[in-house]
């Protein structure tokens, strides 16, 4: 049989094998910190658990063929993984970043690295020519969020990639809103896509963790060294539940989709809801875009209540029942958040609110439940 090419197959058997001892169908964990050499020098691929563990090595395979990869490498979090990606760059070199990407990002690029002479310029990129004003001789490196955390801007990561390419620059696109089931940047010409697996991947908020993904050997070659050098990699614990989790992404994934699309329709009729960002309808900025590079539009949804008042959106966060007031998001339950004082709460105001995350604006990460509990639990709750 050939090696099969659909999804849904790919998330269940990439990478793994039954066990040679055993026979057992799941990966196991291999809960060691050093394995046994024949001489030294001599292993089996093995040497010390920060390098390489056989269950995390099976985890980096299945997730690089769901992003049609080469290579893949996993990180203790989504920051460990993002830290490595800077770490690629030197002093004096410049990065362009989207001006809305997750708070995390922005405090490790402006709180640590320009402290070691990296510069970042956060730049809309609504019009990925927009790109092209930021960049000088010392750009290194085009970082992207699409769609965007938390006002779900569209990218057009082929735009970006050809920017890139003419002026051999480095493409990092943040996949964690779509998951590589929705969208895939390596084939649009990104040179490294990155998630959060704690997100999507994992699926069930019970393990933190980071991914990454390239086609590129140097580039594997360098951010694996980072990684075992630096030392930010997972235990095989965190690895077999990613693991797990990625056997239904392809099913919740729909789930989320269809249910995210049924609440966007109900918020955006709401009198008390001001503005609606969700990439599926036809008005959203660079709709257009998202058709082409994304499969479905996904789960997750912001919006802002009439009057701008941060208590009223904290009223409403504080009365949901079935959504749970928690910070994150891509797990089977569904979770309201308010940016502002939650996961952007380290963005200045007033950069936060220039780029449009305003005092009233909440997020939703849309879950798997019956989507008539999640819409009456939104309608009890707004009021």
């Amino acid at each position: 049989m050939e090696k099969p090419t659909s999804f849904g197959t790919r998330a269940i058997h990439a990478g793994q094998e039954p066990d040679p001892t055993t026979g057992a169908i799941m990966t196991p964990i291999y809960q060691t910190s050093t394995y046994v050499q024949e001489r030294p020098g001599k292993h089996k691929g093995y040497a010390y658990a920060r390098g390489k563990n056989p269950t995390r090595v099976a985890l980096e395979k299945c997730i690089a063929s769901l992003e049609n990869a080469k290579h893949g490498l996993c990180f203790s979090s989504g920051q460990g993984a993002e830290d490595a990606i800077i770490k690629l760059c030197r002093p004096g070199d410049e990065v362009i970043a989207t001006d809305d990407l997750y708070g995390g990002s922005y405090r490790m690029f402006t709180k640590v690295f320009e402290h070691f002479g990296i510069v970042f310029h956060f730049v809309n990129m609504h019009d990925a020519s927009e790109i092209r004003k930021h960049i000088n001789a010392k750009t290194k490196m085009i970082w992207v969020e699409t769609p965007t955390n938390p006002l779900m801007k569209i990218i057009d990561i082929a735009a970006c990639a050809t920017i890139a390419k003419e002026k051999n620059l480095l493409l990092v696109v943040d996949n964690t809103f779509a998951s590589p089931y929705l969208q895939n940047p390596l084939d649009l010409g990104a040179s490294i896509v990155v998630h959060s697996a704690t997100k999507y991947l994992g699926g069930h908020s019970d393990v933190v963790m980071g991914a990454l993904c390239t086609n590129d050997d140097k580039l594997h070659e360098e951010l694996a060294f980072i990684a075992n050098s630096c030392g930010a990699t997972p235990g095989p614990m965190d690895s077999f539940l990613v693991l797990r989790g990625l056997k239904t992404l392809h099913v919740r994934m729909d789930r989320h989709c269809s249910n995210g699309k049924a609440i966007a329709q109900f918020l955006k009729s709401h009198p008390k809801v001001d503005k609606l960002y969700w990439p599926g309808f036809p008005d959203h900025p660079n709709h257009e875009i998202a058709k082409k590079q994304m499969k479905d539009f996904g789960g997750m949804i912001s919006f802002t209540l009439k009057g701008n008042s941060m208590e009223e959106a904290f009223n409403m966060a504080s009365k949901t029942k079935v959504f749970s007031l928690a910070e994150s998001l891509g797990g089977v339950e569904s979770l309201i958040g308010h940016p502002a004082s939650m996961t952007h709460a380290s963005i200045p105001k007033e950069i936060r609110e220039k780029n449009g995350v305003l005092d009233s604006l909440l997020r939703l990460s849309v879950g798997i439940e019956d989507v008539n509990d999640l819409i009456e639990d939104l309608r009890q709750a707004i009021g």
